[in-house]
């Protein structure tokens, strides 16, 4: 009897490891919002990390968040490096392709609660009287991940606090011209 509870333990355990193996590598998350403002207005609001105070959804999380920037003060080379409680842990983006009015590239690295390291895309599309924003997030789909896949997906994580800033950033381009 033991050892047919052990047998199926171990057959289900098995069982699971090879499910997660057979999930995807890469996970990409990506919003998109339509803005009535100029592409290099919004532009300016990406490129310029002092300016996520302004319309990043992590900003408000931990109001004693340390933040520290260093490198160019906008653009390639621009670092933004926070440390903060457990909501927004620990990590450092780094500006690594711009291409001013049009995308911006950003290497974006976790270390606490979780070590992780991805990439950030905004591009920038215009229109007619506006430009179409739209932000991406892809990265590597490790072993814990795919584990926690199982349970919540990363697009249902992290994509509500995209369509969050996505529509801060909206907000604080209207208020700043007066609409």
């Amino acid at each position: 009897m033991l050892e047919t509870l052990a047998a199926i333990l171990v057959a289900l355990f098995v069982g699971v490891v090879v499910f997660i193996a057979t999930r995807p590598n890469l996970f990409r998350v990506e919003r998109a919002i339509q803005i009535n403002a100029a592409p290099e207005r919004i532009y300016a609001m990406l490129d310029d990390f002092h300016a996520w105070a302004a319309w990043s959804p992590w900003e408000k999380r931990d109001p004693a968040m340390r933040r520290a920037f260093s490198g160019a003060t906008t653009g390639m080379g621009a670092i933004y490096e926070w440390e903060g409680d457990r909501k927004v842990g620990k990590g450092r983006m780094e500006i690594t392709g711009a291409d001013p009015s049009t995308a911006l590239r950003i290497k974006l690295d976790f270390f606490k609660p979780f070590v992780s390291h991805n990439q950030t895309l905004f591009t920038l599309a215009p229109g007619e009287g506006s430009t179409r924003v739209v932000w991406t997030m892809e990265g590597p789909n490790l072993l814990m991940s795919k584990l926690m896949s199982l349970f919540i997906s990363m697009d249902n994580m992290i994509g509500k606090d995209f369509e969050k800033g996505l529509a801060n950033l909206k907000a604080a381009l209207d208020s700043a011209s007066g609409a």
